[in-house]
């Protein structure tokens, strides 16, 4: 029976995939045969990166290993994280270890050559402090393919014969062509039909086929109400499926059906990352991003989405190992010469309607000499991309104070629990109401994005969420939609970590770190609790516990003030840090604290808005 094609289900997070791949330098070198297997899945045990918090895994584990787990004050030794990986009494315990590096395998950051394994070089790209998430998972999805000489879970003889992600540019691009010949909008693929049909989209030769399929019911759905579009949805769906995976068996279909939303979300999630896949729609579609057409285009004629042939699987891996193939078809100095006018022509605009020019070294990046070799290009595109980010920045910035936008982000955060993709979004409207409460000199998310300036993941690990940089203080933001105990294990040191870190390099002003969750866990609480009243690495920390709900009460307050015509300062927020802080000398119990935060609020908000 065929199967649709899916990136991982078994790290959603791209982030995972680097603290993984970390510890396979631990073993890089050695042979991949059962005891190196067992000894790696025992490392991601030892490093709480497999097993912490999963409650199934618990299950069968003696009560002091699960609080040896639990306790991340305490290290767990190798041979602690062997005694635990031996009590689970796995049927197969090498399997663990090949399951868990199949991700890195199947996305090229590790390879076995002759049994040994080896970190790619796309592999050290992603290890490097500076890495570039899009440019990594670009260069790796552009050379994914099944069947390949590395796997055996597709076969050509089945009929794979594919590169998803190119196959998937394809078909984008066929469905807005076909919608445009048949008087229909071109939008790109709705997030359902994206889930339907791209994992199932398994031969680069059926493209034009499902591209067809989808105007077909589109065709079926037009001028009907949402009741009747699901029905006809549904049913489409189950005939779709049904020729997939020829059989009439309803539990299997029913069982692809589900795995189907699951393949879907992830792959556009990594897709996204390449940021040659953007959102539109209020989040609904998937589209080419129009600001790389000049790539997808050449693209698109250049790769028709076939899979390689290879003579044997060395040459395979030698190619997914080679970070300088493929040679892109774009990489010329013809193209590079359009895109750059393009992006000219695209922040020429951006600084009319701004009223804005010259701002840093504008004059500097736009200007080259025709002559410029390829690297010195690159370097020009690049520059001239961070500088429309900027401008952007600024869009966004005027947009944001307007109360209606103001408004806008306060109804989204009441609501965040009904969106996809939550994290992200709530690091998103935290930046934008920082923005929108700010004189700062800078509002600085560390998350990366795509093209539109729209986040295509979280912040890394290893720097703060949100830098915040104003004229008598400085602040961190960190948020979370994490409320369980999870909390304080993935915040509490971490956060106060990036805050020591970024209070070395800014260390002429008081830096305050806001901590925004739904719901503030009590071990986080009481591992701030001690760092605020006490020491953390032998100095106190400014760290301002809120829940979701409080940063919006003081985002109202910020639309009470402008709807009074009045400014607002950002003294008013070191006024309320400050408050929040000396508070704290007041309580003998950190919940205690914690609740108070809120009269806290309402007792600042109070001479603000009668003012």
């Amino acid at each position: 029976m065929k199967k649709p094609w899916s990136i991982t289900t078994t790290l959603r997070n791209p982030e995972r995939l680097r603290s993984f791949l970390k510890v396979v330098v631990q073993i890089e070198g050695e042979v991949w045969n059962q005891e190196t297997q067992i000894k790696y899945q025992i490392l991601l045990i030892k490093e709480r990166l497999y097993g912490f918090g999963n409650k199934q895994f618990y299950n069968g584990l003696k009560n002091k290993q699960v609080n040896l787990i639990e306790d991340i004050s305490k290290n767990i030794t190798f041979k602690q994280a062997k005694e635990i990986f031996q009590t689970k009494k796995y049927e197969d315990p090498a399997m663990r270890g090949r399951q868990s590096l199949n991700p890195l395998k199947k996305i090229g950051l590790v390879v076995l050559k002759d049994k040994i394994l080896i970190i790619t070089s796309l592999g050290k790209l992603l290890l490097k402090k500076d890495y570039d998430l899009g440019e990594i998972f670009f260069k790796s999805f552009i050379k994914w393919q099944i069947p390949n000489p590395d796997s055996t879970d597709y076969k050509k003889i089945d009929g794979y014969d594919i590169k998803p992600f190119i196959g998937v540019l394809h078909l984008i691009n066929q469905v807005n062509e076909k919608a445009k010949k048949s008087k229909m909008k071109s939008k790109g693929l709705s997030k359902q039909e994206f889930s339907l049909f791209t994992p199932i989209l398994i031969n680069y030769k059926n493209i034009e086929t499902q591209a067809d399929r989808i105007i077909e019911l589109r065709r079926l759905q037009k001028g009907k109400n949402k009741k009747d579009k699901k029905i006809i949805f549904d049913k489409y769906q189950y005939s779709i499926l049904e020729n997939f995976l020829e059989t009439k068996n309803k539990k299997s279909i029913k069982k692809l059906i589900k795995n189907l939303s699951d393949y879907g979300d992830n792959a556009i999630r990594y897709f996204r990352l390449t940021r040659f896949l953007y959102i539109r729609g209020g989040g609904y579609y998937i589209d080419l991003e129009p600001r790389r057409m000049i790539e997808i285009n050449n693209l698109l004629r250049f790769d028709k989405a076939k899979s390689l042939g290879f003579n044997n699987k060395e040459s395979y891996l030698d190619y997914i190992s080679d970070i300088s193939q493929p040679i892109l078809p774009w990489e010329t100095i013809e193209s590079f010469k359009k895109i750059s006018n393009k992006l000219i022509k695209e922040i020429n605009q951006y600084e009319s309607k701004l009223k804005v020019n010259d701002i840093k070294f504008n004059k500097k990046i736009i200007k080259i000499d025709l002559d410029s070799n390829e690297n010195e290009f690159k370097k020009h595109i690049n520059d001239l991309r961070l500088y429309r980010r900027e401008l952007q920045e600024i869009e966004i910035y005027q947009k944001s104070q307007n109360i209606s936008q103001i408004i806008e982000y306060i109804e989204k955060l009441k609501t965040i629990h009904t969106y996809d993709d939550k994290p992200i979004l709530l690091e998103k409207l935290i930046t934008l109401g920082l923005t929108a409460l700010n004189d700062a000199k800078s509002i600085k998310p560390n998350y990366p994005v795509g093209d539109d300036n729209e986040p295509t993941f979280t912040a890394p690990a290893n720097v703060p969420d949100i830098e915040c940089y104003y004229e008598h203080f400085n602040t961190i933001c960190e948020v979370t939609m994490l409320t369980s105990r999870n909390q304080w294990y993935n915040e509490g040191q971490p956060v106060m970590r990036h805050l020591r870190d970024f209070e070395d390099k800014n260390n002429l002003k008081n830096t305050y770190c806001l901590f925004i969750a739904p719901k503030i866990h009590r071990d986080t609480l009481n591992t701030f609790w001690f760092a605020i009243k006490y020491e953390y690495e032998g100095k106190k920390q400014f760290i301002l516990p809120f829940t979701i709900n409080n940063f919006i009460k003081i985002l109202m307050t910020l639309v009470t003030i402008k709807n009074k015509k009045m400014e607002f300062d950002h003294k008013y927020l070191l006024e309320l840090y400050k408050m929040v802080l000396d508070s704290i000398s007041e309580f003998n119990k950190p919940e205690e604290w914690l609740k108070n935060i809120s009269n806290i609020i309402t007792n600042w908000q109070k001479p603000l808005i009668k003012s």
